[in-house]
């Protein structure tokens, strides 16, 4: 399978590995916001868990993570209410 920007991987691998569309795009967006965070101390972006990348930005990145099982995305419910986790 050729790898080709935001389309690797696709939709449809990515939804088999999580289970929902839904959990998927918060997940994603979540991990996405981590990658986008800067470390004060040592003035670094957070640690990618992929060492070579094909995407570049970071939803791309967040999304290969989770294609690769780096990130597994887990749906609480506390209280009645849903929460995701990123673990």
């Amino acid at each position: 399978m050729k790898k080709d920007g935001i389309r690797y991987p696709s939709i449809d691998q990515l939804v088999e590995k999580v289970g929902s569309k839904y959990i998927l795009v918060i997940g994603a967006a979540k991990r996405s916001k981590e990658l986008a965070l800067i470390n004060p101390e040592t003035n670094e972006p957070t640690m990618r868990l992929i060492t070579k990348p094909h995407n570049v930005k970071n939803l791309g990145i967040a999304l290969e993570e989770i294609y690769e099982g780096k990130i597994v995305i887990k749906k609480l419910n506390v209280k009645g209410e849903e929460e995701l986790l990123i673990k």
